[in-house]
């Protein structure tokens, strides 16, 4: 049985072990009933630890990739694993029919890897990337941006946007005042959406003017809601003691609200008030730029349409 390992990698040497003998099975290289090397033989052969070896065979047996024999060894199971196989093993088995494809036709490893990585390169993005390095205010604005596309929308600290893998298949987007730290984070030349935060006058259009007697709460996980908020309603002719701020990263923030004749809070946070009346979520990103993050997503989906 012809394995490889780095040993530089990131993945683990047990996950190397096991990821090829499953792709051995599916692609036929290890038929069914076959006898895979003893611990110690696969240990010595490749210059591995027996426990990883031992660890691997053992994560084989309960995916019933393989069976133990008391006293003979381990062997290929007769039926493949009955139940519905994770996305991983569906790609999996993909990438082996794609190998053993290309065993049969004599085509060179490296000319696979090539042609590949070009293949890789030319696929189109799939999902939106928010680099934010504030942790809430990034849930905020991935879950926005979810309700509204129906690409995958997922979030990273500009600091783990820094390896291109990382952003290679994503639509990197940011708010306009953190554009040059993204830009920064991105490698040179990546495209970058801003978001386009949504009109103060417009979110307050339903509230004003000002009620004199009633008292409005403001709950929200991200203390720039808070504060923002808190700016703007007082702007805005509210009473600075007819205003209840509560931050939802605190215990028992959600006491006194029933008392609030409204809730004003984010779209995250409002998931935690179901069950409260009168809540009011504040959109931070603008109709007109969501507008525009779907149009970009349908361009990308049906790019002669």
């Amino acid at each position: 049985m012809q394995l490889w390992f780095s040993r530089a990698s990131a993945v683990t040497l047990r996950e190397q072990l096991v990821t090829q003998i499953i792709l051995g099975i599916l692609s036929g290289d290890l038929p069914a009933g076959q006898r895979l090397p003893s611990t110690r033989e696969l240990a010595r052969r490749f210059r591995l630890h027996q426990n990883t070896v031992s660890a691997g065979y053992r994560q084989l047996k309960q995916e019933r990739w393989v069976e133990f024999r008391k006293g003979s060894g381990v062997y290929v199971r007769k039926a493949p694993p009955a139940e519905p196989q994770a996305p991983s093993i569906v790609l999996d088995r993909l990438i082996a029919d794609l190998f053993a494809s290309a065993r049969t036709l004599s085509i060179p490893l490296a000319d696979v890897r090539s042609r590949v990585n070009r293949w890789l390169e030319l696929q189109p993005p799939d999902h939106f990337l928010v680099i934010e390095a504030d942790e809430e205010l990034r849930r905020i604005l991935c879950t926005e941006m979810q309700r509204a596309l129906t690409f995958l929308v997922s979030g990273c600290a500009p600091s783990d946007a820094e390896p291109p893998s990382g952003v290679a298949s994503a639509i990197p987007v940011a708010l306009p005042n953190h554009e040059k730290i993204a830009r920064d984070a991105l490698p040179q030349g990546t495209e970058l959406f801003l978001l386009q935060v949504r009109s103060v006058p417009t979110s307050l259009a339903g509230w004003l003017p000002a009620p004199s007697d009633a008292l409005v709460a403001v709950a929200s996980r991200w203390p720039g809601f808070l504060k923002m908020a808190r700016t703007v309603l007082v702007a805005a002719g509210f009473q600075d003691d007819s205003l209840l701020f509560r931050d939802a990263r605190k215990p028992n923030w959600q006491h006194g609200l029933q008392d609030a004749a409204a809730i004003a809070c984010d779209v995250v946070t409002a998931a935690e008030l179901q069950k409260a009346k009168r809540t009011v979520v504040f959109p931070l990103i603008s109709e007109a730029s969501l507008a525009e993050l779907r149009r970009y997503e349908e361009f990308i989906r049906n790019p002669l349409k």
